[in-house]
């Protein structure tokens, strides 16, 4: 099944401001032990819930969703049922999950976005599957949601690209994120502002990330100074973003962006050597993500006292 971490090849990148000095945070590795070699924590609320899942989605290792709450001992699944792969993405302060599942563990498999609501352990889902999606096998993805239950992801067209959207749950509409001059998006995240994040590619084939208000504002368009790649995958109400970059050497390197002042600096786990990624931001300081160690296994990871 598809992993969250959608990589773009591309050739360059705007300029940006200059980074921020580095702050001294301290890390966390957070991993499911039914499978210690592939981890992803991929969202975070205030509260310190955190959604992820273990399983790198290949053929026999399948992706198995969780949350894990303070103070990180019990992982609780969050699989949808009957499915046979299920992420948990996303996740607000009163403990709403969205993800995406597939029923089948090819390697090459569909992808069906979802939103959970937890009622004292009761728990009630809905389908989200953007109408125009035209991928085969069909793929849509729900990656994030706001206090107002608002979610955000993206669907495949027929050619691939992947394109973002706006789900408002109260009315069931589908609202497409446009991205001017790109010809592929995805949204990642939204805050409880209605701030949207995530990234595109131009017709260049160059890969941007993104800020965007749901409705007036100005949007914003960053890329980290000679790298190939850089997304945005969570933001916080504080307006905040987190994701990563790649360099010139194709290693993956977290990404934290404050949009006051267009200050950036690079946020990575003293043991991924082999990659950082950071996926998901409270507004208290904590950033989940992961890293790939020097065995090319992927931890999960959380992250306090974030700059």
């Amino acid at each position: 099944m598809r992993t969250l971490t959608l990589f773009a090849a591309a050739a360059g990148l705007l300029a940006a401001a200059g980074a921020a000095q580095a702050a001294s945070p301290t890390f966390i590795t957070i991993d499911n032990p039914g499978d210690p070699t592939f981890n992803q924590l991929l969202g975070i609320n205030n509260k310190g819930v955190i959604s992820g899942y273990f399983g790198s989605g290949q053929a026999g290792h399948p992706n198995q969703a969780y949350t894990i709450a303070p103070p990180y001992i019990n992982f609780v699944p969050a699989n949808l049922p009957g499915s046979t792969q299920t992420q948990a993405t996303g996740i607000n302060g009163a403990g709403t999950i969205t993800g995406f599942w597939s029923s089948s563990n090819t390697g090459t498999d569909p992808n069906f976005g979802f939103i959970r609501w937890n009622n004292h352990g009761s728990f009630r889902y809905l389908s989200v599957n953007d109408p125009l999606v035209t991928s085969v096998p069909p793929v849509t993805q729900v990656l994030g949601i706001n206090k107002s239950e608002l979610a955000v992801g993206f669907y495949n067209d027929s050619a691939g690209a992947s394109h973002g959207f706006v789900y408002t749950v109260a009315t069931g509409a589908f609202t497409p994120i446009m991205v001017g001059g790109s010809v592929s998006d995805a949204a990642t995240g939204i805050n409880n502002n209605n701030l949207i994040c995530g990234f595109f590619v131009n017709d260049k084939g160059v890969t941007h990330a993104f800020l965007e208000p749901l409705t007036g504002g100005t949007a914003i368009r960053f890329g980290v100074p000679h790298a190939s790649v850089t997304q945005f995958l969570g933001v916080n109400s504080l307006g905040k973003a987190v994701g990563f970059y790649q360099d010139v050497n194709n290693i993956t390197h977290g990404l934290v962006y404050n949009p006051a002042n267009g200050a950036w600096q690079t946020l990575d786990d003293p043991n991924g050597v082999g990659g950082t990624v950071l996926n998901g931001l409270n507004d208290k300081g904590q950033i989940v993500g992961f890293f790939t160690d020097a065995a090319g296994n992927v931890h999960g990871m959380l992250v306090n006292g974030a700059p």
